[in-house]
């Protein structure tokens, strides 16, 4: 490597981007899911070179033949990962990167809230609610954001995942009052062992709502150190651009950087490449959340598409930004098919995995049992001790 060992991490998720159903995926619900596959299926106009000859395709290739042919000399190194956790959500995804699997699924209400949570939240918010189901989020805000207007309730809503979800529309109900509720939700549902609480801030008027990127997520707190904790403690400096200050609820992170959808994530995560590292030493870890957000559990293929040209397109300035001792890790948290038509919610899935650096030779790193081989990773560029959980891949 002409710069010799590698001294700084830039991890980017890309939130959602599924490469291939995993063997347990009927279990979920989600068999034949196929996050990327289907989405370039469905849009055979996108091409994207530059994850291409990374080696995403090579990637993708291990499980079965997709739209991304496979490089004859990728830059990368290249790799599927299996979840190790029984899960399929964000928080869950997150964890085991950082070398945190679960041992038992976070509680989910397929029904809904039971009586006892939701006339505690009444309580303490001092608002009813509406809805309490499993819901898409855009489809119950226009079912119930009239309502809401004309009755100042909470629309509360779940899904196949973990996540006590709360819309309000920002002239009915002030951000900060949401942020409260939020709050107090998450201190009633730990002893639940619910992940996510979620802000769900939105505008418009009726047939024309739309969510803002006002949202927060409130986390259940880690239940011992991640590999965030361990280098926090060790001095180095850990820079969360978008959602990762929530998915690991303030643990392990220097500084949160907010975003506001992908492209001003990726302009972040560039911004904080070229600064003066100075002697303390930095790693960055950044979600591109547009893909599940916006796309994924839309159902929106064309624009999840779109999403995924728009990062290939900032690829080659992110390879130009990096450091010769740099090593930029891609891959992804879960699946989302917005080509799937069982559900709205996250798919099981593998994830892809791409390794970078100025002049490593590419090597293919298999089928990986764990998401856990990044954190562990991770932790061996910065010299300390990880979670014991995963095998690094350099």
């Amino acid at each position: 490597m002409p710069g010799g060992k590698i001294d700084r991490v830039i991890m980017i998720v890309l939130d959602s981007a599924g490469a291939g159903a995993m063997p347990d995926a009927k279990a979920f619900g989600d068999e034949g899911a196929d996050t990327i596959g289907h989405t370039l299926e469905s849009h055979p106009e996108i091409t994207l070179p530059n994850l291409a000859g990374l080696g995403l395709g090579n990637a993708l290739s291990l499980l079965k033949p997709r739209p991304i042919k496979p490089a004859a000399s990728p830059l990368a190194s290249f790799g599927l990962m299996c979840e190790a956790s029984p899960g399929k959500d964000t928080t869950t995804g997150h964890w085991e990167l950082m070398g945190l699997p679960l041992q038992k699924p976070f509680k989910v209400f397929h029904d809904g809230f039971p009586k006892e949570i939701i006339d505690r939240f009444v309580s303490e918010t001092g608002r009813g609610i509406l809805g309490n189901k499993p819901a898409s989020g855009t489809a119950i805000i226009d079912e119930l954001g009239p309502e809401q207007k004309a009755s100042g309730k909470w629309i509360l809503y779940t899904s196949a995942d973990s996540v006590f979800q709360i819309a309000a529309h920002e002239d009915v109900i002030p951000l900060t009052e949401l942020y409260e509720a939020c709050e107090k939700a998450r201190r009633m549902l730990d002893s639940y062992y619910v992940s996510r609480v979620i802000a769900r801030p939105y505008i418009g008027k009726p047939g024309s709502y739309k969510r803002t990127y006002n949202r927060r997520d409130f986390s259940i707190a880690p239940e011992s150190d991640t590999v965030l904790d361990i280098l926090v403690k060790a001095g180095i400096e850990v820079l969360g651009i978008g959602k990762i200050h929530d998915i690991f609820a303030g643990r392990g992170v220097s500084r949160n950087i907010h975003t506001e959808g992908n492209g001003d994530g990726i302009i972040k995560t560039l911004e904080e490449m070229t600064k003066p590292s100075g002697k303390r030493k930095t790693f960055i870890f950044a979600n591109l959340v547009d893909f599940d957000m916006l796309w994924g559990h839309r159902r929106d293929t064309a624009g999840y598409a779109k999403g995924l040209k728009q990062f290939d397109d900032a690829l080659p300035e992110i390879k130009r930004t990096m450091r010769d001792n740099d090593l930029l890790i891609l891959t992804a948290d879960h699946g989302c098919d917005p080509a799937f038509k069982s559900h709205t919610d996250h798919t099981r899935e593998y994830v892809p995995l791409l390794v970078y650096s100025h002049g490593m030779k590419s090597t293919n790193l298999g089928i990986r049992t764990t998401f856990a081989d990044v954190g562990a990773t991770v932790a061996g560029v910065y010299k300390v001790n990880g979670t014991g959980k995963g095998r690094t891949l350099i």
